[in-house]
């Protein structure tokens, strides 16, 4: 059945599945932790408190914690984001001034649905509606960066403030950068065909006639894509985060990545640059390592460099853009990155 016949089909039962669905939801997140600290602790025997038993419970507890906070927040994210299409962002960026153009694109890019996959059309598509380079630079930074999967994460493991300094850093990061990109004038090296791409007719709002079902359906389907794209990696991050959490001597962190040494930020930066993962993979490692003492700005600093300059984003986007500007790009926005993480380090308390 296609997803235009279901999204056609909302009624009752849709109704009670999801208010049903939003208490088997609050039952579960309550009851994770004490039900793994009884089955590792008591049914299987495992100390708790020894490598192996603190590995295998931080596995199995973060899994079901990071899969429920994903769905949940997806879901909310999604009916909230159905108002916002790219189409719409683009119509609102088009003609927009740089300064104020960077910071309303940086704004819309958390807001609006956006991947490494499409990096290319999107960036085609404002280039051809008549956006400013820089302005659409700062929208293809903030849009990766601050997604729904990153904050839900963040909020779930660390709370509202490390999550609110991650946001606000990553929309600082956008703006700035993509105005420095606007500034320095680099259209010589995009690519030609990409000016010669042009828009006609006007732009059609692909979210304008959707229905309230419509979008929670939309926020059901989300949810299914993207626990089928990320698990993973998700499984994966948290295998090594459990590796870390058990395994892991905390004298080594302290000593090559803790406050004391002045070049923490910047190797969490070269290390995560070229590092390819996204926010599911990362955030529990950046759990993992948090609960080994590292600071919060070295943490943050090597999520955004993971996330927002992933190996493959950098090859989609050679399709448009000439290797200097790619360079350039990864240069300003890994300097961003790094001194907002010092900057963390500085200002926060151990």
């Amino acid at each position: 059945m296609s997803v235009t016949t279901r999204l056609g089909r909302p009624g009752l039962r849709l109704s009670l599945g999801v208010a049903g669905a939003s208490v088997a939801w609050v039952a579960l997140y309550w009851v994770n932790e004490p039900f793994w600290t009884w089955l590792i602790g008591e049914a299987a025997g495992l100390d708790l408190e020894s490598r192996l038993g603190s590995g295998v419970w931080f596995f199995f507890y973060d899994m079901i914690k990071i899969a429920l906070l994903l769905t949940g927040i997806i879901f909310v994210v999604t009916v909230l984001r159905s108002f916002m299409s790219v189409e719409r962002t683009r119509a609102l960026l088009g003609g927009k001034r740089e300064g104020v153009g960077n910071v309303l694109a940086a704004l819309l890019g958390i807001v609006t649905p956006f991947c490494s996959c499409s990096a290319v059309p999107a960036f085609i598509g404002f280039v051809a509606a008549g956006v400013p380079l820089g302005v659409t630079m700062s929208f293809l930074i903030a849009s990766p960066l601050i997604n729904e999967v990153a904050i839900a994460l963040l909020l779930g493991l660390f709370g509202p403030g490390p999550t609110l300094l991650y946001v606000s850093a990553g929309v600082s990061i956008a703006i700035v950068a993509g105005w420095v990109i606007g500034r320095l004038r680099l259209e010589r090296w995009v690519e030609p065909f990409v000016f010669e791409t042009r828009l006609r007719g006007q732009v059609i709002d692909s979210t304008a006639h959707l229905t309230w079902p419509d979008r929670v359906q939309l926020g059901i389907d989300e949810v299914g894509t993207i626990l089928r794209k990320i698990w993973p990696y998700l499984l994966v991050g948290i295998g090594l985060g459990a590796v870390i959490h058990g395994w892991a001597p905390e004298n080594f962190f302290a000593t090559y990545a803790g406050r004391d040494n002045p070049f923490a930020v910047l190797i969490a930066v070269v290390v995560g640059v070229p590092l390819y993962s996204n926010a599911a993979g990362v955030l529990p490692l950046v759990d993992a390592l948090h609960d080994k003492g590292l600071p919060m700005g070295t943490l943050l600093a090597f999520m955004m460099a993971t996330v927002a300059l992933s190996l493959p984003e950098m090859i989609l986007l050679r399709r448009v853009l000439k290797p200097k500007l790619i360079a350039t790009f990864v240069a300003v926005v890994a300097a961003g990155i790094i001194a907002v993480g010092y900057l963390f380090n500085a200002v926060l308390p151990v």
